[in-house]
This record gives C-alpha cells, structure tokens and sequence, in this order.
C-alpha cells in the first residue's frame, strides 16, 4: 500500500469520528509508528486533517454527531502531554487541607498522581486512582462504594449515596457542547451527576479534542461548570461558548511547557 492510498484511508476513516490514535491507525494500516505519523504530518499539511496529540482528528464540524467511546486502556495513551499539564494547573486550585473529589478517567489519574502526597482528603471512584494512592499515596483517601465495573474502570453502586462534602469536583469528560459535558455510558452520567450534588464547585478538565466529540447523553449543563481547563488547541469558537455560559476558561500551553 503506497502512501497516498494510506493516507486516503485515515481521511475516509474520519469522515465517520472525530479521532484516530497512531495506535489504531498501526493496527488498521498494517504499518508502524512512524508511518503513521508521516502520514499525518502529511495530511496535517494538506489541511484535511489536523494532527494532534496521538493521533489525528477530523477539522471542526466535518464529522457526523456519533458517539464514540474509547475504552479507558486506550483514552490513556492520547494526549497525554497534555492532560499532565491540565492535572498540573488543577493541582494549584487544591490548598492544603481541603478536601477534593476527583472522578474516573485518565486526565482525573494524572490529578490524583499530583495530590498523592499532599495534605487533603481525597474521594474517588476510580479503581485505577485508588489502587495507585493505596501503594504511592500518603493523602486521606475515600474509595466510592458498590460495584466495580471493569470499563469505564470506575466504582459506583446505584444504593451507595456519595457521603462526602468537598470543595471541589474535578471530572473529565467524553465531549463537550453547547449543551453541557457528554458522556456515552449511562453510569458516567449517573455518577457525575450524583457527585456534583456534594461540591461547592465543578471544575473540567479537558484537552482540546473532546470539544470534538459529540456523545449522546448530557451529563451536566455547562451553567454547573465554574472552571474548565484545556489546551491551547481550543478553537475561538469554543473558547467564546464556554465564556457566553460563565464558565472560567484556564488553557496551558504545551508547546510552551506550562500553563
């Protein structure tokens, strides 16, 4: 396969999602790491396609409003410069002492990881955050009730009311609209919801691709949301949304290193 025809293959892959990791587009392809990336440097210039951090995603409103949920194990490989700093620039809005809920996902195991060994008192319901805090951790920790469920690697039981208080409730999300934070599973929906009730404020973090995804259920309407942080990727057109719902936009720079 030449590269112009590979290269027509991940163009046609994105007309149907928003995404495709390095990783998939290896096993899809047939070819290794670095292919795939010329590929999309390739693509990337021929404005197509934008690459991004693991992968390559589709130009804004080119791809149809589908849902599509990536099992944690993979969502953790993408962009993960950048989620490291969005959990760094969240780690300063927690002092010492307080008291925080972080919820599943793979940007919220990055926050967890930087809260390890500071003084406050930590909920969580994600089995791999808890695991990491059990071994690593030196924080007041409380692991949410109920049943594990092994994808989206979270715990949650429907009789287990969430009986801790914070100041804050850092979540993650599966995409972002007008119409609030999208999540595909319906537990993802039921849990944010029910812990969102116990905090005195919301905060997303967020890289810069989830503003491309579309999912089917709205978990919480952008008007919960006091601060949502992301990358320097974020379109204008984003950026204004989220200021026109009140929500505070924070954006890192991972070019630059920081926020």
């Amino acid at each position: 396969m030449n590269d112009l025809v590979r290269q027509r293959q991940i163009i046609e892959l994105l007309r149907d999602r928003p995404f495709a990791s390095v990783r998939e587009l290896q096993e899809r392809l047939g070819v290794s790491a670095a292919t795939v990336r010329r590929d999309i440097d390739k693509i990337d210039e021929s404005g197509e396609a934008r690459k991004v951090y693991g992968g390559v995603s589709a130009l804004d409103g080119a791809t149809q409003a589908t849902a599509y949920a990536r099992p944690y194990d993979e969502n953790r490989d993408l962009a993960v410069e950048a989620k490291r700093l969005i959990a760094e620039l969240a780690a300063t809005m927690v002092a010492n002492g307080d008291a925080v809920i972080v919820n599943g996902g793979s940007t919220c195991f990055h926050l967890g990881v930087k809260l390890a060994e500071r003084n406050v008192r930590l909920y969580t319901n994600s089995m791999p955050l808890a695991a990491y805090l059990s071994d690593h951790g030196t924080c007041a920790l409380t692991v949410a009730g109920g049943d594990l469920h092994r994808e989206p690697r979270v715990i949650y039981g429907a009789q287990n009311q969430v009986q801790f208080y914070a100041s804050k409730f850092f979540l993650g999300t599966q995409g972002v609209s007008a119409e609030g934070l999208l999540e595909s599973h319906p537990l993802m929906v039921r849990s944010i919801q029910e812990m969102s009730r116990n905090a005195d404020q919301i905060v997303v973090l967020a890289d810069s691709r989830k503003f491309s995804i579309h999912a089917r259920n709205v978990a919480l309407p952008l008007s919960r949301v006091g601060t949502l942080i992301t990358d320097e990727n974020i379109s204008d057109q984003h950026a204004r949304m989220l200021e026109n719902a009140g929500v505070t936009l924070r954006v890192v720079s991972v070019a630059g290193g920081g926020p």
